[in-house]
């Protein structure tokens, strides 16, 4: 049966502002109080999406949240109506306003952890939504993140959700963004790779020194035993506390990987010997081929990775079996990544092509291709069982581009969060929205 990955990207939501919420993310907090571009930024979003889609790829939709979430700040002790909610947090916490107001849940690359079906025990597709608790802006997404993975994947004989790990530091979970998995080809077993930052019980793995480590060991654990994964199609690694400490937040801004390849700078884990070694047998065992593209230091150092975001691309098999890299445009702009992968594409190597695509909305406050993205590999069965309204066709990103149209602001600054009339705005979006991609009402505005 033929098996595809299926890329889901998030549409950006209606808030989408520079908060510079996220410490450890130097782009978040370099662009802190910016003004935005809800509207551009929703747009560059989808036009990612439909390149992808006319290359031949194949491309879901991810919808944003409700923001500003006011039962997020209800739950704070703000009281009245929704507006005065609103207003009293603008005028006592603007922070907390700006943290419930984030449209961050557009990187669902922190959505969830997903297994497909060739890997479970049950043979179903399974999903754990990310409990994100390092952050209280993204700590808040879970519940509904699961309510539209639920939408989407509804079918329970291919489809298991699962909820979110406890809210503890010890169950830091960050979902994909530290979550590969490596295969001959979609539909066959493959070795599924974590990277944790930390352990909350092993004092044998160093911690950074300067910003959190988001992802634990423990967490990872969980999640394989949630999906139901053979231990030999696991493999653990760390992520090095230094780079972590140089703003690498997550282990894709530092590597990628997709069917047989990973593509990683030189200084990406702890044991690099061993981890690799651990992947080539792991995956040599499930008939695959394991090839590792190492980019040393001397060619891109990591400040160079984390200003041109090289690793957090989009690595993609073409219909011939080479690889593609998808880039942000700040990877062109910087001479000594763009020398590099020159130089790359020019050899004979798995990845044969760079395209590269104007994110800097998206960019400017901390996500990359790879953060835009969820992928799910999907057997042709399953791709049937999805929710077809949240498939991208040429008629849905025309709607979907006529709506962002007529529902976002072109400008967004932080005085304009105190704007009861932004959650009114949002509401009506989002409820268009669901009738767009057949989602039903997730929504709690829907719900109540």
């Amino acid at each position: 049966m033929k098996a595809y990955e299926v890329n889901f990207d998030g549409l950006v939501g209606p808030t989408h502002n520079y908060g510079g919420l996220s410490y450890g993310n130097v782009a978040s907090q370099s662009n802190s109080q910016a003004v935005s571009s809800p509207k551009e930024a929703a747009l560059q979003g989808l036009a990612k999406m439909k390149a992808l889609m006319e290359m031949g790829f194949k491309q879901g939709v991810l919808a944003p949240q409700e923001r500003p979430d006011v039962a997020a700040l209800r739950s704070l002790g703000f009281s009245g109506s929704d507006a005065e909610v609103i207003q009293k947090a603008a005028k006592e916490a603007m922070p907390l306003l700006a943290a419930c107001s984030s449209a961050s849940s557009m990187w669902t690359a922190n959505a969830c952890t997903v297994s497909p079906s060739a890997d479970t025990a049950d043979g179903r597709v399974h999903f754990t939504a990310a409990n994100l608790n390092c952050k209280f802006h993204r700590s808040i997404e879970h519940p509904t993140t699961s309510r539209v993975l639920g939408a989407m994947f509804a079918d329970p004989r291919h489809f298991a959700h699962h909820a979110a790990l406890p809210a503890v530091s010890q169950f830091g979970d960050e979902g994909a963004a530290n979550h590969t998995r490596f295969c001959k080809s979609y539909g066959e077993a493959g070795v599924e790779f974590f990277v944790f930052g930390r352990s909350a019980f092993d004092s044998r793995f160093p911690a950074p020194q300067r910003y959190p480590a988001r992802q634990t060991l423990e967490a990872c654990q969980a999640v394989a035993r949630l999906h139901g994964l053979d231990e030999e199609g696991v493999v653990y690694a760390q992520q090095n506390p230094a780079v972590i400490d140089q703003g690498v937040f997550h282990n894709d801004v530092i590597s990628v990987g997709n069917g047989e390849v990973l593509f990683h700078h030189e200084d990406a884990f702890l044991e690099t010997d061993r981890v690799l070694a651990e992947l080539h047998d792991k995956l040599g065992r499930r008939g695959g081929r394991f090839q590792a593209v190492c980019v040393p230091r001397e060619a891109v150092g990591v400040e160079d990775a984390v200003q041109s975001y090289l690793f957090n691309s989009q690595l993609l098999t073409r219909a011939d079996g080479s690889m593609l890299l998808i880039v942000p445009e700040e990877c062109r702009l910087n001479e000594r990544v763009w020398r590099y992968l020159q130089r790359l594409t020019a050899e004979d190597g798995p990845i044969r092509e760079v395209k590269v695509f104007d994110l800097k909305q998206s960019m400017q406050n901390g996500g990359g291709p790879a953060c835009l993205r969820l992928r799910v590999a999907l057997k042709e069965n399953e791709l049937n069982a999805v929710n077809p309204g949240v498939i991208l066709t040429p008629a849905l990103y025309g709607a979907l581009t006529a709506w962002v149209e007529k529902h976002y602001r072109d400008r967004l600054s932080e005085a304009d969060l105190a704007d009861p009339q932004l959650l009114v705005e949002c509401r009506t979006a989002l409820d268009e929205l669901t009738q767009i991609l057949k989602l039903g009402s997730v929504y709690p505005f829907q719900i109540d």
